[in-house]
């Protein structure tokens, strides 16, 4: 029933030839990759907006300069990113080209980063797209958790269909929002051609702060968060279809012109035409507002800022599925994370990143603002190890205008490590302090994942074994324990004697007296088999049975561990395990992880009885 409940939602199983025509071409792999960037300018602008809102509306004289800045900056990623994507072509990013070019450690830092990243993007796009909504609807504010957590739920089924589906599902409200957002900067240029530029606003804003240089600095790295997600397609080039690198550095170069075109235009507007909102409205929606009035074309655009911002978050659910399978190939994440699913996607990372990013929201109460200064200080960091490591890369291997490239990867490293500076001094008490520690224990936790893992090949080696065990062992000793007498007791002592003749029934006795008349029962029916009734007068089931093994395997001094044979009836439907006490799954996992001396472990035998009602 749970395999097909799993199917109706995410759709039937591809075959694995299948994986080549999932790719996408460069129409869909802008919507699947582009939603984080290109919606940034709803979360950027308004802290922007918030930050130099504090010194008045003198403070507001700044955004142009700030924007300004920023779209220079992301320029230069754009192209730093670029030479990566021809660089590397088989993906992976940052932690790829940190990894090969700076060491593992270096490389394991920037996945951490990313990884935190792609989290946070995910909670801060579901977070500001209802935002976005409830500044057009305000009732929805008492509504934004529930909100944030419906949509989440929603991308998280779309991309466990797979790319095609999410390619296609995602370009709808990419492409809207892109046709409804440059026809209003275009309608808002007309307006400041016609009225031409005012600088100060007609609503007068207190001042609460002073301009000061940290205050503009705490500004621009507040705004910086509008760079997040440009790695993304340099993460992803094997979703791209062939030439992969050629497709996705096309796709890149668009991404940015759209990016610059957007962050520029909305904070050029907002400043010259001196737009101020509400208490209870975000910068986007007060220009959307200034620009159309109160019509239908306002609400449209409010619209497709909820449905960009809420699909912003595939680019997360794009990138951390890819990155955590490269991880968990290289053995540094648990290796269920590098598996395709049934629709030829990394289901277990698109489940992980859901269950941690709804978490995030419930946390911070759905609260953009609480989120952001944790954003941006991953992201750069990440971007500063990969371009560093992309000019160790051009050293190496030199070929064809390498000092250009080398170049423009070392002013990208540069730029984003000055920021990354800035970011995390100007963020640190509002919180930025958590990632760098975040991103050490993660770090840490990879390599004990890889410890764990090596010092299991190691112990599984047959290097190490001299000869083989004999091919006929000895007769084993085989206890069964019992909870009554029933059906599915007769086809484990059936299999029982088929392989030893020294059997041994075991009934732990929970309530006083209820031994005996089992005894009876037993005596009557398997007269040969001895049943040993074992009191417990604390009540506990497992004890006194793995006394007795131990107990027994004393006495008995041949070398063996006694086997546990483990009668085990199996309901018909699924909800039937919950009406039952589960006594075989207790005593299973009891013996499993208990550590036997000399490293024997001992040998645990189901029996499975299928009840057909």
């Amino acid at each position: 029933m749970l395999d097909h409940l799993w199917h109706l939602i995410v759709g039937s199983p591809l075959p694995t030839q299948s994986l080549s025509r999932e790719r996408l071409n460069k129409i869909r792999a802008l919507a699947a990759f582009s939603p984080d960037a290109l919606s940034s300018i709803a979360y950027a602008n308004q802290e922007i907006y918030l930050g130099l809102a504090l010194a008045g509306s003198a403070g507001l004289a700044f955004l142009w300069p700030i924007g300004l800045a920023i779209t220079g900056l992301l320029l230069i990623v754009a192209l730093s990113y670029f030479q990566t994507i021809h660089g590397y072509p088989s993906g992976g990013g940052s932690y790829v080209v940190a990894r090969e070019n700076l060491g593992t450690i270096p490389g394991l830092i920037a996945a951490a980063a990313l990884i935190v990243d792609y989290i946070l993007t995910a909670a801060v796009s579901l977070t500001a797209g209802v935002a976005a909504l409830a500044s057009a609807f305000p009732v929805l504010w008492a509504y934004k958790v529930e909100l944030a957590i419906v949509l989440l739920i929603v991308i998280t089924v779309v991309n466990l269909r797979g790319l095609q589906e999410s390619g296609t599902v995602m370009a709808i409200p990419v492409y809207l929002f892109l046709g409804v957002f440059l026809s209003m900067l275009g309608v808002g240029v007309i307006h400041l051609m016609v009225g031409g530029v005012r600088y100060v606003p007609q609503a007068t804003l207190p001042v609460l702060q002073p301009i000061t240089p940290f205050l503009v600095l705490h500004t621009f790295a507040t705004g910086c968060t509008a760079l997040t997600g440009i790695e993304a397609i340099s993460n992803g080039v094997p979703a791209f279809r062939p030439p992969e690198a050629r497709n996705a550095g096309k796709t890149l170069i668009i991404m940015a012109g759209l990016m610059g075109t957007l962050f520029l235009g909305s904070i050029g507007l907002t400043q010259f035409l001196a737009v101020i909102p509400r208490a209870d409205e975000t910068i986007l929606s007060a220009l959307a507002h200034w620009i159309f009035g109160n019509t239908p074309l306002y609400f449209l655009v409010q619209i497709s800022t909820l449905l960009i911002l809420a699909v912003a978050a595939n680019t997360s659910f794009a990138g951390f599925p890819r990155l955590a399978a490269i991880l968990a190939k290289d053995g540094f994440l648990p290796h269920q994370l590098a598996g395709l699913g049934d629709r030829l996607v990394y289901s277990n990372g698109i489940l992980t990143l859901a269950a941690i990013t709804g978490l995030l929201i419930i946390l911070f109460n759905g609260n953009t603002h609480a989120l952001i200064p944790l954003f941006a200080v991953g992201a750069f960091l990440a971007f500063t190890l990969s371009q560093i490591g992309m000019v160790n890369h051009w050293q190496r291997t030199r070929g064809r205008h390498w000092k250009i490239k080398a170049f423009l990867n070392g002013l990208g490293g540069l730029t984003t490590g000055i920021t990354m500076v800035i970011v995390g001094v100007s963020k640190f008490v509002e919180g930025a302090w958590i990632v760098p520690i975040a991103i050490a224990l993660m770090t840490l936790g990879f390599l004990r994942i890889r410890d764990h893992y090596q010092d299991v090949a190691q112990e599984l080696s047959l290097s190490e074994l001299l000869e083989l065990p004999a091919l006929t062992p000895p007769h084993p000793r085989i206890v069964i324990p019992i909870s009554g007498i029933h059906k599915g007791i007769v086809n484990a002592i059936t299999f029982a004697r088929a392989i030893s003749t020294e059997i041994t029934a075991v009934y732990v006795e929970l309530e006083p007296g209820s031994g005996e008349q089992i005894q009876q029962k037993w005596t009557t029916l398997w007269p040969n088999v001895p049943l040993v009734v074992l009191p417990s007068p604390y009540r506990s089931l497992v004890g006194p049975l793995l006394d007795f093994l131990d107990q027994t395997d004393r006495e008995h001094n041949d070398g063996q561990l006694a086997v546990v044979m483990l009668p085990e009836f199996v309901p018909a439907r699924w909800w039937h395990f919950f009406l039952h006490n589960q006594s075989a799954w207790l005593i299973k996992t009891a013996l499993l992880y208990r550590r036997r001396r000399m490293g024997f472990q001992r040998v645990i035998i189901d029996v499975p009885y299928h009840l057909r009602r």
